[in-house]
């Protein structure tokens, strides 16, 4: 018995040995690392490889400066970041089971975390106006949604984003130094009192959850209305041929059928993750359940850019165009890449 407890005993390793509250580290065998260091290497690389050809796809070609590219464009920025700073960061964290980087860095880190992450919801959230518009009141799209005030609001929700969590994590610095002495040396959490939960939970959740869902339950019921309708006189008059506003229709339907599929795969990540944290005490393990759904955003953003390839037409041209390096041409930037 003494032998066994001897032998645990040696087989506890910590985050920083010479420190008397470190936190424990998870001893893995070297098979293990390599495989978790190869796949959320190639995890990060995707992203932010997948997510740059959308950004060079986007700035490069000017058939597609549209305020519904640039909302995708802002969405795929947010990705990008997640693939480049969050992945890698994230990853080393988890498998090394530690936090080597200090106090100040975990502080940067989160504030990056939460903004990108916030970014993207709001994103969606222009994307549905941008959507509603398009569908609902279409003849009053080029007026409400232009390039100039899609670039201003992109611009006002990146400052709220950061602003927001900038303001979340020092209104909350004061807490977490209460609670330090509970936390292990070699750990990067954070502490939010009940005040700011709640307040985060409507501003990070309810509300543009909210907003998003209505807007788009109001948007299938009209798209669904207009392709009847449409249906109906395509019946009536027997046209062999499409007309151009029947095609705009079209294009912008299978736009909005696009988004509502990223939509759908974020919401439901974001719901999921935010019911489990509520739920916490009813879950055997909290931690590793919450650690999972976080993840699942974060992969999110590397699905974002696939859904793009399968879905749009324009992707998988310019795609083409980047990879033989033929938008190094002076006029390729004018290439018609839509059909």
């Amino acid at each position: 018995m003494e032998l066994i407890e001897s032998k645990e005993y040696h087989a506890v390793s910590y985050c920083f040995p010479t420190h008397n509250f470190s936190c424990v580290k998870v001893v893995r065998s070297k098979p293990e690392y390599i495989l978790m260091y190869i796949f959320f290497s190639s995890l990060s690389y995707f992203t932010v490889s997948m997510n740059l050809l959308v950004i060079i796809s986007i700035c490069h070609f000017k058939q597609l400066h549209t305020p519904t590219n640039l909302l995708i464009l802002s969405l795929s920025v947010s990705d990008f970041m997640v693939g480049l700073i969050v992945i890698p960061i994230e990853s080393i964290k988890l498998i090394e089971s530690c936090w080597y980087f200090g106090k100040t860095f975990c502080s940067i880190f989160q504030a990056t975390v939460f903004t990108v992450i916030f970014v993207s919801l709001y994103n969606l959230v222009l994307i549905a106006v941008d959507r509603y518009y398009a569908i609902c009141e279409p003849l009053l799209y080029c007026s409400r949604m232009t390039m100039t005030k899609t670039v201003l609001f992109i611009f006002l929700i990146w400052s709220y984003s950061l602003i927001y969590n900038l303001t979340l994590l020092y209104c909350n610095a004061t807490l977490y130094r209460s609670h330090e002495d509970n936390i292990c040396y070699g750990d990067c959490m954070m502490v939010v009192s009940f005040t700011w939960g709640v307040i985060d939970l409507i501003v990070s959740f309810v509300g543009p959850c909210s907003v998003i869902i209505g807007m788009y339950v109001h948007i299938l019921k009209v798209a669904w209305r207009q392709e009847k309708a449409i249906n109906a006189v395509m019946d009536r008059f027997k046209y062999s041929t499409e007309e151009p506003s029947q095609t705009k229709n079209s294009r912008e339907r299978k736009a909005t059928k696009t988004l509502a599929i990223i939509l759908f795969v974020f919401i439901t990540c974001w719901i999921t993750h935010y019911i489990c944290m509520l739920s916490e005490e009813m879950i055997s393990n909290p931690s590793l359940v919450i650690a999972f759904l976080v993840w699942i955003l974060y992969i999110n953003s590397f699905l974002n850019p696939l859904i793009y390839a399968f879905r749009y037409t324009w992707f998988r041209v310019s795609i083409k165009h980047i990879l033989t390096l033929r938008i190094l041409y002076s006029s390729s930037a004018y290439i018609n890449i839509t059909t």
